[in-house]
């Protein structure tokens, strides 16, 4: 809960509470890590407790603002405790990260600046690395959480850049999806179409070939008929006297002129 004697505005309180409760959940964070012995599990707890160290820095950030909101409502004394109380949090939060290094120092992991998990102060060399917060003057910490702040600021801002590039590149390359499916889905059909016009022209190749077969029949038949008729003439005019084809209306020789007079003598004799 907030100092009673700390006037603070409900948004102020809010935030002053989940600065408490990170301060205790970091301080139970490193009770446990004291009793694990696996090197692994001691680098994810002190991960862990560097997340909450992020969250606490973030919160500070947001009560120093409402102290600033605040500061033209508030008497100057209740500004220098409010002031008072947010330097109080920073030099905590840096005794945590101070911790933390000295814990990530033992394990040999790897070595971490006060500046990745917290507040602290700038170009720190490796024996300076050791160093407590609470040497540093109110001043310096607070000079050197702002600057902290604002370059976790900028890291969010740039991670908000990519994430926004990430879901423009994801909405592109679902709209080039959608329109290459609906182009193979035409394509589809297309080939449907094609494919059945081929079948159809399939049976009328056919058919037309029938049709042409039946055609042929029949002009042959005519050409043999043809042939068949000019060969019958041809040998009537060389052989005029041929009694084969002396019966064929037309192509038989006229009847001699005494087989006439033969017939009209004998119609007169009659009568």
């Amino acid at each position: 809960m907030a100092d009673p004697e700390l006037q603070m505005n409900p948004q102020m309180e809010q935030i002053h509470g989940e600065i408490r409760d990170t301060m205790r959940a970091l301080a139970n964070g490193f009770q446990k890590l004291d009793k694990i012995k696996d090197s692994n599990r001691q680098s994810k707890q002190l991960e862990d407790l560097a997340g909450k160290m992020r969250e606490c820095k973030r919160l500070i950030k947001e009560f120093d603002r409402e102290i600033k909101d605040e500061e033209s409502r508030n008497p100057p004394e209740v500004n220098k405790k409010l002031n008072d109380e947010k330097q109080s949090m920073i030099k905590e939060l840096n005794s945590y990260v101070a911790l933390r290094k000295t814990y990530t120092s033992t394990l040999a992991n790897k070595k971490v600046d006060l500046f990745d998990m917290g507040i602290g102060t700038s170009d720190l060399t490796a024996d300076e690395n050791v160093q407590v917060a609470s040497e540093m003057s109110n001043q310096e910490l607070i000079n050197a959480g702002s600057k902290t702040m604002d370059e976790t600021d900028q890291a969010i801002e740039r991670s908000k850049q990519v994430v926004h590039q990430t879901i423009e590149v994801g909405t592109q390359t679902a709209t080039t999806l959608k329109g290459q499916t609906d182009q193979m889905g035409r394509i589809v059909n297309e080939l449907d179409t094609i494919q059945f016009s081929i079948k159809k022209a399939s049976q009328l190749v056919k058919e037309i070939g029938r049709q042409v077969a039946t055609d042929k029949c029949i002009m042959l038949f005519l050409f043999l008929i043809v042939c068949g008729v000019i060969a019958i003439i041809v040998v009537k005019i060389v052989n005029p006297s041929n009694r084969s084809i002396r019966d064929i209306p037309g192509l038989a020789p006229p009847a001699p002129p005494t087989s006439r007079r033969l017939l009209y003598a004998q119609t007169q004799y009659l009568d």
